[in-house]
């Protein structure tokens, strides 16, 4: 197929790339000369891939993620690199070791995160569709936050080989775009099989989103609109269900009590994998290299003091210390407990109900630096890092304002059943534009 050079020059005055890339694309293709970009954690061959650390500056990958190589077999243009909480740690994109990512809805505030840098891209229009990652919220939160649509598919639908690990059993690649509509077709080409991918599930993604949500039974948790929630985004989202219902849907109040315990199951949980997986960032295999004269403890504390952040060495000393023994029962062990008890919860609540609904995000996008103690940072994701737990599909589609900033609708669905959740979010889209 014949290709052609993209020339990418955004005006990126949001910090949103850094990396940009003029790649060829292919003149035919379902993304033919579409320009994408991708997140900084997902490999990409011959283009610098750093998770927005000091740690892995100048590492570039020898191979494309399976999902990048999907993009280009598409025929899509690879626009760049995009900025991130380090190693996806964070929910503000203020993580990274190269200056934060700016909302584009208002540059005195964040983007959220860890995929800041992608929602802001799409929001700003400086690309049509991006990839994320969502550990926790990571393609939720900013797509709720920059006005965009961003969806976590279910577990094992999207490979992630490629994919420079955090916490391996809650993260997911995903799509994030202007609409519904463009976050479908870039599922179409990410989804399914690869042998690569332990987890991968042969569950392919041909999709035509539409609009009839006739009969449709929605639940909506109490938890979801309870204390920590701002009333104001509260108000937002109820409204939107309601415009919901006015399609023909029904709503059905239900109660997820494990809610209680998701958000320190998911922080045990996601620290614990992310200690195991970045002990690999050493000075030797990767890094910065170490200084070979002195002792190999002394050597090692060197190079990750000097280049992991302050929010990473955090949390690989939570996990550690989570791990290490005779703690290892009384955190990892319950957290996945709990974990099990959350997905309990929505396996009861989807034998009523064919979708739940709720706020993305219990507020509006912070004002930088307004997070500045980690466990208020924490507690923003007690909306989205459920889905995680339970492995289920979940997309944030825009459903108004508060204080001039951009709510987000959240719609969770069972596992496997992403198009019903993005059929949802049509309906809605469809419905208010």
């Amino acid at each position: 197929m014949p290709a052609q050079t993209i020339i990418f020059e955004p005006d990126d005055k949001y910090n949103a790339f850094l990396k940009v890339c003029n790649k060829p694309s292919h003149t035919n293709g379902k993304l033919a000369g579409i320009t994408v970009a991708v997140k900084d954690n997902i490999s990409t061959q011959g283009i610098e891939t750093t998770c927005a650390s000091k740690i892995l500056k100048g590492y570039v990958p020898p191979y494309d993620a399976h999902v990048v190589g999907l993009l280009k077999q598409a025929g899509a243009a690879i626009a760049g690199k995009t900025n991130m909480d380090e190693f996806g740690m964070g929910t503000t994109t203020e993580n990274s070791a190269f200056g934060p990512t700016l909302n584009p809805c208002d540059t005195g505030r964040v983007p959220g995160g860890s995929s800041g840098g992608s929602a802001a891209a799409v929001a700003a229009g400086m690309v049509r569709m991006a990839l994320g990652t969502d550990t926790g919220g990571s393609i939720r939160c900013p797509a709720a936050f920059c006005g965009i649509v961003g969806l976590k598919p279910t577990y094992g639908r999207v490979s992630r080989y490629g994919l420079i690990a955090y916490a391996n059993s809650l993260e997911q690649i995903g799509p994030m775009g202007k609409t519904v509509s463009d976050v479908s077709t870039l599922m179409s080409v990410i989804a399914g099989y690869d042998r690569h991918d332990s987890t991968s599930q042969n569950k392919p993604y041909d999709h035509i989103p539409r609009a009839d949500i006739k009969g449709l039974k929605i639940g909506i948790p109490a938890e979801y609109f309870g204390k920590g929630v701002d009333p104001q985004v509260a108000a937002v989202v109820k409204k939107a269900i309601g415009r919901l219902e006015e399609l023909g849907a029904s709503t059905v109040l239900c109660s997820i009590p494990s809610m209680e315990y998701a958000l320190a199951a998911y922080y045990v949980t996601c620290t614990c994998e992310a200690s195991s997986n970045l002990a690999r960032f050493d000075g030797v295999r990767y890094g910065p290299a170490a200084d070979t004269k002195k002792s190999w403890h002394d050597a090692y504390q060197e190079v990750r003091s000097a280049a992991f952040g302050t929010e990473v060495r955090r949390r690989i000393m939570l996990g550690t210390f989570a791990l290490s023994s005779g703690y290892y029962g009384k955190y990892y062990t319950k957290a996945q407990v709990a974990r099990e008890n959350v997905r309990n919860d929505f396996q009861r609540i989807f034998s009523d109900v064919d979708v739940i609904a709720g706020p993305t995000m219990p507020t509006i996008a912070f004002r930088l630096k307004e997070k500045s103690d980690p466990l208020s940072m924490y507690l923003a994701d007690i909306l989205t890092v459920p889905a995680n737990l339970a492995g289920i599909p979940a997309i944030s589609v825009p459903c108004g304002k508060s204080e001039g900033m951009p709510v987000g609708l959240q719609i969770m669905g069972r596992h496997f059943e992403d198009e019903r959740v993005i059929d949802v979010a049509y309906a809605y889209e469809q419905a208010v534009n």
